[in-house]
């Protein structure tokens, strides 16, 4: 099988450190033929294909429109890695990325409900119903912080399926249609500044307090202190 391209939708800003150290971690240890930045390009990313794209709408909307986008340009590979730009792999990755599921939806969405996701919540409830007129009686979530493997014709028709849904679930909606299955994980993605975190995890994910100024922030560009391929020159 083709080795994956990596896509990332990148928000509007100007330096974005999550994503340098992310970069760097996929540089070290996922296998890929070539990055795709889709929205904004920082000035430091160097040796990457970039896919420009104009963010009038939510966070939600953009990077659907960013996942859109990607799906249709003609140089990105039919079969990629979907990212964001705070997924770190902490580990080498040997062969195809495997598929992860967190779970049942319903299973899921009372972790939401308790912390008042607002709008995040609708589009999770919203895009299980309507995988349930479509079939999917109890369909799995696959909001994680982990790449997930996509298909550019699956994700496209996933896509216009969902089309009236303005927070889509995306990666939900993909894979309960493709039938992806997976194994079940737990989420990665660390919210707090404190030392709980699985030091000896394949993949981290971070909110940008907890980057920025927690442990596991520092834990993460400790292990990936050197410049990769995908920086300027001119960054150590």
């Amino acid at each position: 099988m083709e080795t994956p391209d990596l896509v990332v939708p990148v928000r509007e800003g100007s330096v974005n450190e999550q994503l340098r150290y992310a970069v760097r971690s996929w540089a070290a240890n996922l296998p890929h033929r070539r990055v795709w930045v889709v929205g904004h390009r920082p000035a430091w990313l160097d040796n990457v294909g970039h896919i420009p794209t104009r963010q009038a709408g939510t966070k939600y909307q953009n990077t659907t429109t960013a996942v859109r986008a990607a799906c249709e340009h003609p140089d990105v590979s039919p079969r990629f890695l979907l990212m964001n730009d705070d997924f770190f792999v902490m580990q080498p990755q040997d062969g195809a990325m495997p598929v992860f599921n967190r779970g049942p939806v319903r299973e899921v969405e009372p972790y939401y409900e308790a912390r008042a996701s607002g709008m995040y919540l609708r589009g999770m409830r919203e895009t299980r119903r309507l995988l349930e007129d479509l079939g999917h009686p109890d369909p799995l979530s696959y909001e994680l912080h982990v790449p997930m493997p996509i298909t550019t014709a699956g994700m496209l028709d996933a896509l216009d399926i969902g089309k009236d849904l303005d927070v889509l679930h995306k990666r939900t909606l993909f894979g309960n249609l493709a039938g992806l299955g997976g194994r079940r994980i737990e989420d990665v993605k660390i919210l707090h500044r404190g030392p709980r975190f699985q030091k000896d995890a394949a993949f981290l994910s971070t909110m940008p307090d907890a980057f920025a100024q927690g442990m596991v922030g520092g834990f993460i560009r400790r292990r990936f202190s050197q410049a990769c391929r995908y920086e300027t020159r001119r960054r150590r």
